[in-house]
């Protein structure tokens, strides 16, 4: 292989390298999950950087909400029957997916409020450990394995990836909490309205992990 044709493929590569996307997501959604290695896979092979980033839903304002008890009935609700239908239908297409990769999703037994795994995800960026955090928040809470509203059991999954614990409660409860409600206000303005969400550099806004293969057209393409 020619000089010319190794240095034009490493200006490439460099190119790329430089290129970032925004990437929202939310613990609470089985469609963020099932996004979560796709958009890996993305990163390693485009040289992209993602940057996670988190959202939080507000389930019941479309959904409605509903509580499971011990037995998996329904304890409580506010679903109307065309709401019921959705939420069948979803979690019937995410097992099909996730059957297909390999993962577990167990339907929650209550639409939990995500913040404070959120904020724990700010929080193990800032202590390098995102990764470990992520993919253990993710896979513990849709085997129905982990409360994402504990702090207690956010911070340990945070020490088990190797963080410094000490400042997550003050971070939780100050600093955090205003970063993530700064990242949702900013995703918003961006028309932000559902996860998974690629924001890309230019403004161009992509819901749903179905348009992954038009992203990587988009950053295959040479930069203008």
């Amino acid at each position: 292989m020619s000089k010319s044709v190794l240095e034009e493929r490493a200006g490439k590569s460099s190119d790329m390298a430089q290129r970032a996307i925004k990437l929202y997501s939310d613990y609470k959604s089985p469609y963020a999950y099932l996004a979560k290695n796709l958009a890996y896979d993305l990163e390693r092979e485009t040289g992209v950087q993602i940057d996670w980033l988190p959202y939080t839903l507000d389930i019941p304002s479309y959904l409605g909400s509903a509580k499971l008890d011990a037995q998996g009935k329904v304890s409580e609700e506010s679903r109307n029957a065309h709401q019921w239908r959705r939420v069948k239908y979803s979690y019937m297409e995410c097992r099909r997916e996730a059957n297909r990769q390999g993962l577990v999703i167990r339907g929650p037994q209550k639409i939990f409020d995500s913040s404070p795994a959120h904020i724990g995800m700010l929080y193990a960026k800032r202590q390098n450990v995102f990764r470990g955090y992520h993919d253990r928040i993710f896979e513990r809470f849709w085997k129905r394995e982990l409360d994402i509203e504990s702090p207690a059991a956010l911070a340990a999954v945070l020490a088990e990836c190797g963080a410094d614990t000490g400042g997550f409660p003050i971070f939780l409860e100050g600093e955090g909490r205003r970063q993530l409600q700064q990242i949702q206000r900013e995703a918003e303005a961006a028309c932000v309205f559902g996860v998974p969400s690629f924001l890309l550099e230019g403004g161009d806004l992509y819901w749903g992990r179905e348009h992954l293969p038009r992203i990587r057209e988009l950053l295959a393409a040479t930069p203008t």
